[in-house]
């Protein structure tokens, strides 16, 4: 071997142990976000639908106060950006908003399958924000409280969980 390539395997050597020996150990992190004092992404309209937007768990602080015969369909709302549930209770016909979502159920009831009671709700969506065409539903179709990936419910922001069918 030449002196040369001898010499400069020891200078890379000499360079890589003083970088080592002289390197900071110091971790460096990005402080926590709070989820508590996020927002959500959406601007509640009236005073009912601020009661529906949580600040912790799935219990709605709104109670229906009028008792009817009609089903109801109870759904989570996700706020995927906040991580933010809501309580959505719809009666049957009604249309309800959760951020810049429409929605409407048109059929909801238990039905018994393999020995198991299930909810499902026929449910149409509609997105109403600016960038979207309000005349498209983006999800017609049923949905189950057993399994909602049988017909998932699809939006980058907003996720709809059916719960229950019952009638107040």
């Amino acid at each position: 071997m030449k002196l040369g390539s001898k010499i400069l395997i020891l200078f890379n050597l000499l360079i890589g142990l003083n970088s080592i020996a002289f390197s900071d150990e110091k971790i460096v992190t990005t402080p926590l976000i709070n989820l508590n004092e996020l927002k959500p992404s959406f601007e509640a309209e009236d005073e009912n639908e601020k009661s529906l937007i949580l600040e912790e768990g799935i219990k709605s602080k709104k109670k229906t106060s009028v008792k009817n015969n009609l089903p109801v369909a109870k759904f989570i709302g996700l706020d995927k950006i906040t991580a933010k549930t809501s309580e959505i209770i719809i009666t049957l016909g009604e249309v309800k908003r959760f951020g810049p979502l429409e929605i409407k159920v048109l059929k909801c009831g238990i039905i018994d399958s393999r020995n198991m009671n299930d909810n499902v709700a026929y449910l149409q969506v509609k997105d109403l924000s600016k960038t979207q065409n309000e005349k498209v539903f983006i999800f017609n179709g049923w949905t189950f409280s057993s399994d909602p990936n049988l017909a998932p419910f699809d939006h980058a922001i907003y996720d709809l969980q059916l719960v229950n069918c019952n009638k107040i």
